[in-house]
């Protein structure tokens, strides 16, 4: 089905909002702005996701050296027959919903009769991966009903309508680019989202061997540093800033104390960064970093502790041979 967005908009079992209106221009803008003009430089990683951002992190995931896409998706496979083979009467959120492939591959375990029953919620900070994914999966499911919003799903989880039971999807290892505090504290607003009846399923990156890490955040190919240098061009478009991405590059490394990868771009020469949201110019030194990203890595016992103070009930952790990565099916 080739569709454009205004081709979505009118289908009639597809219906498209955007939420980030809400939050206005100037708001996304002040926060990308009180990350550079904090010590150390930030700059919040769902800026990462315009559309060429989308683009590139889809490349990402299929290179040979991404290992954390492919195995969830395994993992997925494996468990689809047995969570969604009986699902009907079901509102299906997927936070972070990126392409839609992870989506195919459990729709596609739905029985045929229970799908008009279904309503598919993707929800992402852009709305090209919003648009594509309604795109690929009422190709693929035409009698499935769509809802698709844009919004910061870190924010507005609160603002996704709800007109019956839900199975919220988190997948990906997005959890991951939260520090301990904002994920206990995103969680928590997930399950007062949640009622009786209602499931998770979240997908968590585990702990490895820090080469196995390393090669995944610093490919042969460059398309990971290319996605990192993007969020410079996305700060350019909401905040009006002046990056030039030549001025920086690309670094990832893996901070063992802390657990996680983290992701920063260093400059490579000084640099004077204005801004009409500034007062004065930001200049950032040769060597200074602007830290763009952190992917924690998940123990099985960290997962339960997490889980515990939000007050889910683990019904199971699926992981794959290696042990690499873990999906975990909690209920109300």
């Amino acid at each position: 089905m080739n569709q454009n967005s205004s081709d979505i908009s009118t289908h009639a079992k597809i219906e498209l909002v955007n939420y980030l209106d809400r939050l206005g221009k100037t708001d996304l803008a002040q926060e990308i702005i009180s990350g550079l003009q904090s010590n150390p430089k930030r700059i919040p990683s769902k800026f990462f996701y315009d559309a060429k951002g989308s683009l590139l992190f889809e490349e990402i995931t299929r290179l040979d050296e991404y290992y954390p896409t492919r195995t969830e998706k395994s993992i997925l496979k494996s468990i689809a027959p047995n969570i969604f083979k009986s699902l009907k009467d079901t509102d299906i959120v997927e936070l972070g919903s990126g392409d839609g492939s992870k989506m195919l591959i459990l729709l596609k375990e739905v029985l045929e009769d229970n799908q008009e029953s279904i309503t598919y919620i993707p929800v992402d900070f852009s709305q090209s991966a919003v648009e594509g994914s309604i795109r690929f999966l009422s190709s693929a499911f035409p009698s499935l009903n769509l809802l698709g919003i844009t919004a910061d799903f870190l924010s507005q989880v609160h603002l996704i309508p709800r007109n019956q039971k839900r199975l919220i999807c988190f997948l990906g290892s997005t959890l991951g680019n939260l520090n301990p505090d904002e994920a206990h504290k995103f969680l928590s607003g997930v399950r007062k989202a949640m009622d009786d009846g209602d499931e998770l399923l979240l997908g968590v990156d585990m702990v490895k061997n820090r080469n196995v890490l390393n090669r995944a955040y610093n490919d042969s190919k460059g398309v990971t540093a290319a996605f990192n240098l993007n969020i410079l061009n996305v700060s350019n478009q909401i905040a009006k800033t002046n990056f030039n991405s030549n001025d920086f590059e690309h670094l990832a490394l893996f901070n063992e104390e802390e657990s996680r990868i983290e992701m920063h771009l260093e400059a490579i020469r000084e640099v004077e960064i204005d801004s009409p949201y500034l007062l004065n110019s930001i200049v950032i030194q040769k060597g200074e970093t602007i830290h763009t990203e952190n992917s924690y890595k998940y123990t099985v016992e960290s997962i339960k502790n997490l889980f515990q103070s939000t007050n889910f009930r683990i019904k199971e952790i699926y992981t794959d041979p290696n042990k690499w990565f873990s999906v975990i099916h909690t209920i109300i």
